[in-house]
């Protein structure tokens, strides 16, 4: 086999032990004797506290503490939680009101946490919750997506949360004006819960004088920042970990009020507090995703080029502001809003609202896909109005080759892009030539066929600085990473990445992540970033060991240390027919005392992001007597530049595409008009399954990237931003003909029944 990073596909090293049951989670790692946690939680969407009695729950044996708002405030925790705020229209600032750790004088959203119960056990501190006494004035809840209703904040009259503007509305609105043809399109997109396979979770203990809280998130640092904050320690005082982690897919991104609270009660009590998240309970209070609505116009010339682009949405942030709630629709939003398409007027006008439901942020894509699925969906209906073929109307306002770097209209300038050739090996893979053969095929047996084609970019995001170190001992190395696994495959990649970069041995390696004592710094995992500036850290503190090694060699046998060459498995040394490895380097050292030599670190920061781009291509079979949905067909040709292991890129792909494809077909959440949830279990919602899901035919397409030296571009949420569109855009050819035009997800058998039957 050729090195691993020349595109090999390797399988992950790390499944044998999950596949086998011997993932250590939060759940295993939990030291013996640990006190069990238990929020208590509103059962109300909206109302007045003028209750909260915990007097007969502290007196209940085994209960070791009950924790309320009052409490936090006389221990000195600082309770607020609320995310930033982005900049008006105006030049203020988005509201950003208090979001308590624990409710304070009013309850906003049916789940907000009310009291914390740490026990002997699980059941005691059920027990002892159940005796709390609980008097809240009702309120009306506001629930709908707009302005208005009751009010929630005094921060934010109107309950607006934000009032967003990017680009030129003058211009736009005039060349909408002139355009020879304009065609606007309502554009809903539903929101979702993310449902992790391992709930949020944790556990904090007094060690040594020090707080170590370990929690499965995406990254220690920024835990540990808000933590040490809230509860007023030095950064010396608190060690955040992470073992394991079942998937996180942005929700797990951000602190969490029960992170504050096994925090603070470890340091009150001096014992071990352990805190797991239920099924019901995650449904109830983990971030939400999407969850908004925009009217798109497009303006064509008369060739069917495109003139302008405006669009107008109303966002949901839930109850209160989450870590990057208001940025998503906004500035992520901004950032690929028009997508791969050469179009200069445009204007974009995003209002976020605070309602009574639980707040949303992050959920696999963050603003790219919410914006490509509005851009492509108005791509689409445009073509079909226009009379013009959807594959075709792209083609004419692609961004051309010749035209990169290209700064877009929202100010983002994208280093390389081959959109038309990615394009053509989607028709051939996805066989465009024999669609109609396969509709008349479908026809023929009652049914209506439909193909959806989404052709998406998406800027990776995160942190653009990244540090790699790595440390000889014991005959091997360590490499010491700042990202996080949620099950994306870290631990194959990058001890493979540095293998083949130094000839050590992978057996020889090991793999540390998530300890903020051992990793001083990091950006955690988030907006496909890891495998582009993780990697670009290896190869920086690989060329650190390569110089400080043959220096030492030089010096070992007197030679030039320019003359000392490194291949990327040994050393040459002129002169002498000696060809040490790394860690023949690394054992002299150590024998030498050269301590100096056994560690090596490297900070980078990437100046500019790579931007994966590519083609859905998805093919529908509806039964119109049941309104049972299908994909039958599902095909991607995506530009990832250079890929490091081409089979955990396909994998990224499938699993992006199942999320897309659970919010297009399955997932939907519902609130009555009180603010109750009447999708907090899986009886209630309903999660991807395996019919859902076609085999998603993978294919390469890459140009590599200019932004950074491997020509890498990031592939972990690519699968989602294509997805919602590529579906919905079938759904729409299948029922085109039959003059229905309004497309909302999920497409369920039931909305689908009824729309066929409304039309």
């Amino acid at each position: 086999m050729d090195k691993f990073g020349k595109s090999q596909p390797v399988t992950r090293t790390e499944d044998v032990r999950f596949l086998t049951g011997q993932g250590r989670y939060v759940d295993d790692v939990v030291p013996a004797g640990a006190l069990v946690g238990y929020v208590v939680r509103s059962p109300m969407a909206h109302g007045v506290i003028k209750t909260l009695d915990v007097r007969e729950a502290r007196d209940v044996p085994g209960v070791h503490a009950v924790i309320t708002a009052q409490d936090l405030l006389d221990a000195g925790v600082d309770l607020n939680l609320s995310g930033d705020g982005v900049g008006n229209i105006d030049g203020t600032k988005g509201a950003s009101p208090l979001r308590p750790v624990l409710a304070t004088d009013r309850v906003r959203y049916v789940g907000e946490a009310l009291a914390f119960v740490v026990a002997e056990s699980l059941s005691i501190a059920r027990d002892a919750g159940e005796l709390i006494e609980i008097d809240i004035d009702d309120l009306p809840a506001h629930v709908a997506l707009a302005t208005g209703g009751e009010l929630l904040h005094a921060e934010a009259p109107e309950n607006l949360a934000f009032d967003y503007g990017v680009g030129d509305k003058t211009a736009t609105e005039a060349a909408l004006a002139a355009a020879a043809h304009v065609i606007t399109v309502d554009v809903p997109d539903n929101r979702i819960i993310v449902n992790s396979l391992e709930p949020r979770g944790c556990y904090a203990q007094m060690d040594a004088g020090r707080l170590h809280v370990c929690l499965n998130g995406q990254g220690v640092w920024g835990p540990k920042g808000d933590i040490a904050s809230a509860l007023g320690l030095g950064s010396d005082d608190l060690r955040v970990t992470t073992p394991d982690v079942g998937g996180g897919f942005g929700m797990k991104g951000f602190t969490y009020p029960e992170m504050i609270l096994v925090a603070h009660v470890a340091r009150t009590l001096d014992r071990t507090v352990h805190w797991m998240s239920d099924r019901s309970e995650a449904m109830l209070s983990d971030n939400a995703g999407r969850d908004l609505t925009t009217k798109a116009t497009m303006g064509f010339d008369s060739d069917h080029r495109l003139v302008a682009y405006m669009v107008e949405t109303t966002a949901n942030m839930g109850a209160y502001n989450s870590g990057f709630a208001q940025f998503i629709q906004t500035d992520l939003f901004a950032k690929v809003l028009p997508g791969t398409y050469d179009v200069q007027t445009i204007w974009m006008h995003t209002q976020g609202v605070f309602t009574n439901t639980t707040p949303v942020d992050a959920y696999r894509g963050a603003g790219r896909p919410e914006a490509i699925f509005i851009l492509e969906r108005a791509m689409d209906f445009a073509a079909r109005e226009l009379g013009v073929d959807p594959w075709d109307l792209r083609r004419i306002n692609f961004i051309r080759p010749d035209q990169f770097p290209y700064t877009s209209a929202t100010g983002v300038t994208y280093d390389v892009g081959e959109f038309a050739k990615v394009l053509d090996r989607a028709a051939n893979e996805a066989d465009l030539a024999g669609f109609a053969a396969r509709k008349a095929a479908s026809e023929a047996q009652g049914k209506i066929r439909g193909q959806g084609l989404c052709y998406y970019i998406e800027s990776i995001l995160g942190d653009p600085k990244e540090t790699t170190t790595v440390i000889f001992a014991d005959g091997g190395a360590e490499i010491h990473v700042g990202t996080q696994s949620n099950g994306q495959g870290h631990e194959t990649v990058f001890p493979q990445f540095l293998s083949d970069h130094t000839g050590i041995p992978l057996d020889k390696i090991r793999f540390v992540q998530g300890d903020s004592d051992l990793i001083k710094r990091g950006g955690g995992t988030g907006g496909s970033r890891s495998v582009t500036v993780q990697n670009t850290a290896t190869l920086a503190t690989v060329d650190k060991m390569v110089e400080a090694f043959s220096a030492f060699l030089a010096d070992e046998y007197g030679v030039d240390a320019a003359e000392v060459e490194f291949d990327d498995e040994q050393f040459r040394i002129p002169g002498s027919n000696l060809a040490p490895t790394m860690l023949d380097v690394a054992d002299l050292a150590a024998e030498k005392d050269r301590s100096d030599l056994l560690k090596h670190t490297a900070t980078i920061t990437l100046q500019a992001r790579s931007f994966p781009n590519g083609a859905h291509v998805a093919e529908v079979e509806i039964d119109p007597e049941t309104g049972v949905l299908v994909v039958d067909r599902y095909t991607v040709v995506d530009d990832f530049g250079n890929l490091i292991n081409p089979m955990l890129a396909e994998g990224q792909v499938h699993g992006g595409v199942a999320q897309g494809l659970g919010q297009a077909i399955t997932e939907r959440v519902v609130y009555d008009t009180e603010g109750q949830l009447l999708s907090a279990s899986m009886m209630d919602y309903a999660m991807p399954r395996a019919d859902t899901m076609p085999w998603v035919r993978f294919h390469s397409e890459p140009t590599p990237s200019k932004y950074n030296p491997m020509g890498m571009k990031g592939c972990g949420e690519a699968g989602t931003v294509g997805a919602l569109a590529a579906v919905t855009n079938a759904v729409q050819d299948a029922v085109w003909d039959r003059g229905l035009r309004d497309m909302e997800m999920p497409f369920t058998p039931h909305r689908v029944w009824e729309m066929l039957n409304k039309g």
